[in-house]
């Protein structure tokens, strides 16, 4: 099961969101309120560390390619 970060929704201005993080099915919904205090929240996107689909790096390299600065491709 994946784990998704989460933040709570100030409710008055100046409260700073509070971060959290949650194991659940890709299949539940996403959260609206936090478990235990029951404050709204919304699900914080976080960006992922593999590739979905595309060439494998091995291809991209062999022709020379580059993906950018940093990215460890050759």
């Amino acid at each position: 099961m994946p784990t998704y970060v989460y933040e709570t929704i100030p409710q008055f201005e100046g409260d700073p969101p509070k971060r959290f993080e949650i194991r659940q099915s890709m299949k539940d919904a996403p959260l609206t309120q936090h478990p235990d205090s029951g404050q709204p929240v919304r699900r914080v996107p976080i960006g992922g560390t593999g590739l979905m689909g595309g060439s494998s790096s091995s291809e991209s390299t062999s022709s020379g390619a580059s993906c950018g600065t940093g990215c460890g491709c050759h």
